[in-house]
């Protein structure tokens, strides 16, 4: 099924009440003291990649880039938006008017394909967190972050649900 551009609104607001539920989780573990991604290196690697470099030894490294937290979270949220666009175009309309979970679920859990494969080696953490001290433990971690995006994809669309009855 293709997207249907008269479902830019609800793809826009489900991918944006997904991201927020994720960085909602993103917060609870800071505040238990497990470290999260620091949204300044995409931005640095999203102004690394405008101008042409794609990879990245370690991003950490990289020359700053103006402006790079403001453009990670724009990313981030882009990509929010852009995830929520294929969920709604594989399971149309109707869904977003009676969600059920497992596609929601499903396609967060599919998500984690996008660091593990494309951020992290990019940002010079290699495949799957490969050159990272501890790769499974970074793999679980964004295994579990990607789900709760799910989560979050299920939530906005059934909050959307409720409010266009």
């Amino acid at each position: 099924m293709a997207f249907q551009w008269q479902d830019l609104p609800l793809a826009l607001l489900i991918g944006i009440g997904a991201t927020a539920v994720m960085d909602a989780w993103l917060v609870l573990l800071q505040r238990l003291g497990v470290p999260t991604l620091n949204f300044a290196f995409i931005g640095r690697w999203v102004g690394h990649l405008l101008r042409g470099q794609f990879a990245h030894a370690a991003i950490a490294e990289a020359a700053p880039i103006r402006g790079e937290k403001a453009w990670g979270w724009l990313t981030h949220y882009a990509v929010g938006v852009g995830f929520a666009m294929v969920l709604v175009a594989i399971q149309g309309t109707d869904w977003v008017r009676s969600p059920t979970l497992l596609p929601a679920l499903a396609l967060g859990i599919g998500t984690v394909a996008a660091p593990l494969l494309v951020m992290q080696p990019a940002m010079g953490a290699g495949f799957a967190a490969s050159r990272t001290p501890t790769p499974l433990r970074n793999c679980l971690r964004s295994l579990a972050n990607h789900t709760v995006f799910g989560f979050g994809l299920y939530l906005s669309a059934l909050a959307i649900g409720l409010v266009s009855r």
